[in-house]
């Protein structure tokens, strides 16, 4: 052993002294002229900069290896290029070609490190700059832009993602590459993650346990941190918004560093917003909410390897519209004094890379702390929960030739449910909870046209609860012990037959374990009565999909289509029971059940009016079960559609945007046995954004008015239906963003 680590030791030494490369280069246009502030980014290694004066470039102290380095800049074509470095200075000048359709990005939340086009499984991305000018006090309703993705809304505070009919527990949301675990197990619960600190969204639509294990079996939303800032250089930034329809307001400061070999940033967020009104101008008691967030980090890049630190503290008090807060709250307003959620989550997680010519060794471990009070009527939480979880994983990236990628690797996690301070309701019991997976991971390019990407998993997850309450009584609570199993797995392949035509297949074995809430839960959850269901087993599901991307100069479409088939899917729907006081009893029970549906989208740019984009798509699914009877909480057929306008520069504005977009549902029938059907529905949204340089300060501004005709609708994802209260009114959103 002894050996060994000397062994081991002196490769690092090596390393350390003999990888000393550098990239050099220079940006040019398609007329050969110098081109500044173009952004350079090696992803694998988080580390960037950008072109000078003249269109050079220098990235220092890199390691030896095979690498993907993106060069972008607005209104040019992405390049993404493989580069191959061994002790030594290389030289790589990039020419960029205007492109008035955006292309592909370098992904990070797929099987590697690839660019869109190179993943079996197509990943949307979505930027922090179109959500701040969506002008949506609910930064989730952004999202549904992506064909494909819905959200389950309880207001405007609390959201939870819809892919291709799943939800909830069936959807694996990431903070940086970290499942977050913060009791998000069901409507009622907000996702938890702040929108101000991070770069984008990469959402993957469809199952993906093969690389995240349980809880992706729906899909995945992962939120990127943005990027360290470019090498010898501080920035930062100041942005603030206000909301008309909720007097709310959003204020968020940030500021960020990097030197050769070190780099570090920190951003403050606070948000505010008073009860929404509908758009009959009657407002929702209770609908307001406060959030307050810090997102802070530090790292480390040399020659060897990088070391990344985060820390991310995340602050919402949410107030909770039932039926107890109508006639008690009389007057809009913004302060939560009763019947809301007291939430606090804190998340370290510490993520590492070590390079070893052909062999990348990445290995991240996270630690994070969800404390969960319900207030209800008096100072006193109702309930009072913590949950602890430690996430760890360790994988080792082969490369075996020029065309072949490997990953062979281990993730896993513990957890300790505990209630604090004996309160009065204890809806889930202590508990402990372990799982660990085996995976290994394979791609493979044949002269560079066919692409497969396939592997294999093996996970063990491990529950053990504690007794709590008194035998007999209702909100008993039994010691439950049980043991899980699954192998899963994936294999597609994306086939490019030119470089604008792709095509896709995929298919995938996914699972996912009952949740803690799903086996154990006794008691009272919102505004219903809930047991658990010790008997239900994991589910199961296997999706084939295919899709096919085509991309020219002034067109761009896409087609998807799905079939999921899942065994065992879990679902709760109220029981003949009732407690004591004659409420409904609500259960867990389950049933083989069919998810398909199609994806389509569109964007084009018509050729002989350079600024004019028109863009559409359309989104459909059907969820049933064996019996014949429809899955609850599938969104209805929607349209989207927007014409924009874009021009470069007029006067001291720059990257003009003038958009109008509208937004169809259709009727929607297919509800489940606890649901009703709802009606379609039409809004219109209106919006403008320029960078505005006064005194060579650059201001980013925005406004936006969404439901522009004020129309009174009620989507049939709100879980405020049953209470007849309509989805939010007019909105005007004005948005300022102060770089310096």
């Amino acid at each position: 052993m002894k050996k060994i680590f000397i062994a081991f030791a002196m490769i690092l030494l090596y390393h350390s002294v003999n990888a000393q490369n550098k990239i050099i280069g220079k940006i040019s246009d398609k007329d050969n002229s110098s081109m500044f502030g173009v952004n350079i980014f090696l992803p694998e290694i988080n580390k960037g900069t950008t072109s000078d004066e003249n269109g050079n470039y220098e990235i220092s102290n890199l390691p030896n290896g095979k690498f993907k380095i993106q060069f972008s800049f607005l209104g040019y074509k992405n390049v993404v290029q493989i580069i191959e470095l061994h002790n030594e200075t290389k030289n790589f000048d990039v020419q960029l070609i205007s492109e008035i359709i955006e292309t592909q990005e370098v992904v990070v939340s797929g099987f590697l490190i690839n660019s869109q086009h190179e993943n079996a499984i197509k990943i949307d991305v979505l930027k922090a700059k179109e959500i701040l000018l969506s002008g949506t006090s609910n930064f989730m309703e952004s999202i549904t832009k992506i064909p494909g993705v819905d959200m389950i809304s309880k207001g405007i505070g609390v959201s939870k993602p819809v892919i291709r009919g799943l939800s909830m527990n069936d959807i694996l949301v990431l903070n940086n590459g970290v499942k977050i675990e913060n009791y998000q197990y069901s409507e009622n619960h907000p996702l938890g993650v702040d929108e101000n600190s991070i770069e984008r969204i990469e959402i993957i639509k469809g199952p993906a346990s093969l690389l995240y294990g349980s809880d992706a079996i729906g899909g995945v939303l992962n939120f990127v941190k943005e990027k360290p800032a470019p090498t010898n250089t501080i920035q930062g930034f100041y942005k603030t918004q206000f909301h008309s329809n909720t007097l709310g307001y959003c204020n968020s400061f940030g500021i960020k560093g990097a030197s050769q070999h070190f780099f570090a940033g920190l951003n403050l967020n606070q948000k505010s917003h008073s009860d929404y009104r509908q758009a009959d101008g009657i407002f929702v008691p209770n609908s307001r909410f406060n959030e307050l967030s810090l997102s802070s980090n530090l790292g480390y890049t040399g020659a060897k390897g990088t070391s990344k630190l985060y820390y991310d503290y995340f602050k919402q008090n949410l107030g909770m519209t039932v039926p107890a807060i109508i006639s008690t709250i009389t007057e809009q307003a913004r302060k939560n004094e009763i019947w809301f959620q007291d939430l606090e989550h804190h998340l370290i997680s510490s993520q590492n890379k070590m390079y070893f010519e052909n062999i990348k060794w990445e290995t991240n471990i996270a630690f994070q702390s969800a404390i969960r009070k319900l207030i209800t009527t008096t100072e006193e939480p109702f309930v009072e929960m913590n949950l602890n979880t430690i996430s760890y994983n360790s994988k080792l990236m082969i490369s075996t030739g020029k065309n072949f990628e490997n990953i062979v690797g281990i993730q896993g996690s513990t957890q300790q449910n505990r209630n604090r301070n004996d309160r009065i309701s204890q809806f889930l019991p202590d508990a402990n909870m372990n799982n660990i997976g085996i995976l290994a991971l394979s791609q493979f390019e044949f002269k560079k046209k066919l692409k497969i990407q396939g592997g294999l998993r093996f996970d063990i997850f491990n529950i053990n609860t504690f007794e709590l309450g008194t035998i007999g009584t209702e909100g008993f609570h039994k010691a439950v012990s049980k043991q899980y199993s699954s192998i899963n797995g994936s294999i597609g392949a994306t086939y490019n037959v030119n470089e604008k035509l792709i095509f896709r297949a995929n298919f995938a074995k996914a699972y996912r374990v009952p949740t803690l809430s799903e086996l154990t839960s006794a008691g009272m959850h919102g505004n219903r009565y809930e047991i658990g269901n010790e008997n239900l087993k994991p589910e199961n599901a296997y999706e084939t999909d295919f899709s096919t991307h085509f991309h020219g100069e002034y067109i761009s479409f896409d087609v998807a289509g799905f079939y999921n088939l899942i065994d065992d899917y879990i679902f709760i729907t109220p029981s003949s029971d009732t407690t004591s006081s004659g409420l409904s009893i609500y259960k867990f029970s389950q049933s083989n059940a069919n998810l398909y549906g199609a994806e389509l989208g569109i964007h084009f740019h018509p050729k002989f009016l350079p600024c004019l984009h028109i863009q559409g798509n359309y989104s459909s699914v059907i969820g049933e079960q064996e019996n014949g009877n429809f899955l609850p909480f599938i969104p209805a057929q929607k349209f989207r559609y927007e014409i924009r306008i874009e021009k470069e520069k007029i006067g001291f504005l720059k990257h003009l945007k003038l958009k109008i977009s509208a937004l169809t549902a259709l009727q929607q029938n297919n509800f489940s046995v606890f649901e009703t059907s709802s009606d379609g529905y039409t809004i219109f949204n209106i919006g403008f954004s320029s960078d505005i340089v006064v005194f060579k300060q650059t201001i980013d501004f925005g406004i936006s008015v969404n439901n522009v005709f004020d129309t009174k609708y009620i989507d049939h994802l709100s879980t405020l239906k049953p209470m007849n209260f309509n989805n939010i009114g007019r909105n005007i959103a004005i948005s300022l963003k102060i770089p310096f």
